[in-house]
């Protein structure tokens, strides 16, 4: 594991990785993936029980789904940085026939990713199906899910949700990031989904909240709670509290920046407020 220094490092040049990337193509989602530089950080380097290699079938490996595919920046610079594809290979993002689509896709074989997603409303219903699976396999490793806030206003979660307490599927960790921002608004003003701790607990799942989603010690400890609260005959949901655009001063608190890149001055402004830290690509 590497040590909490390390981690915070990584957690600065990630957000570089995730600037650079949709100020280049002038395209792309940087709010949402700032919000969860420090998640995806603690899954990949600590959390995840992972193989070195990847295997599209994730047998004997914890495996994860990304649903909010629109944060795709995020994803591609920690898969990179874990070692799954070329950390230059990040400058294609966005580009005609480039891996590295702005939703992540299957039909290019990028190394990390098992769905094409950025449909929302999908992911916890795909994880259900890779639990279950697991399950039949007598595979004990586990699953794990991130979903937007805002996607929550997608009927099918509330079915895939109702499926999962049901059917005992237990070896499943949904977390759901609480930034209360999205595309059109804050979440409360577009469409408010009241307590979502209360409306997980009456559909049947344990809940844990981690109040600081952007602090890699809070997250750390959270994540490892839910791990030990599996095999109890119910799915797991995490409320990850974080802040859109965290790490960048004027993208924060705000849905502007959702799917906005920066132009060549609030790039040098970001990329200030993130010194270099591991090295860019």
């Amino acid at each position: 594991m590497a040590d909490l220094k390390h981690l915070e490092d990584l957690v600065i040049q990630v957000r570089r990785d995730i600037l650079r990337q949709v100020h280049k193509v002038n395209s792309g989602h940087p709010g949402g993936s700032l919000g969860c530089a420090e998640f995806f950080v603690a899954m990949f380097k600590v959390i995840l029980d992972r193989k070195n290699i990847f295997e599209m079938d994730g047998l004997d490996e914890d495996i994860f789904f990304l649903s909010n595919g629109h944060i795709s920046p995020v994803f591609y610079s920690v898969l990179a940085r874990s070692g799954y594809f070329p950390i230059e290979e990040l400058r294609t993002f966005r580009l005609l026939n480039s891996r590295l689509q702005g939703h992540p896709t299957t039909h290019e074989g990028l190394p990390g990713v098992r769905i094409a997603s950025g449909s929302l409303g999908q992911g916890i219903s795909v994880s259900i199906g890779a639990a279950l699976t697991k399950k039949l396999n007598n595979d004990a490793k586990l699953v794990y899910t991130l979903c937007g806030d805002g996607e929550l206003q997608e009927g099918q979660n509330w079915e895939a949700i109702m499926y999962a307490a049901g059917n005992n599927v237990d070896n499943l960790i949904v977390t759901i990031d609480l930034n209360g921002q999205q595309i059109d608004g804050a979440t409360d003003t577009v469409l408010p989904m009241g307590n979502l701790q209360a409306k997980f607990e009456a559909f049947g799942w344990e809940v844990i909240s981690i109040l600081e989603g952007n602090n890699l010690e809070a997250i750390l400890e959270g994540m490892k709670k839910a791990k030990s609260k599996t095999g109890s005959k119910k799915p797991i949901c995490v409320l990850l509290h974080t802040v859109m655009g965290n790490g960048v001063d004027f993208m924060m608190h705000t849905h502007a920046w959702h799917g906005k890149a920066p132009n060549d001055a609030q790039l040098e402004m970001a990329l200030a407020q993130n010194a270099e830290t591991l090295g860019d690509y």
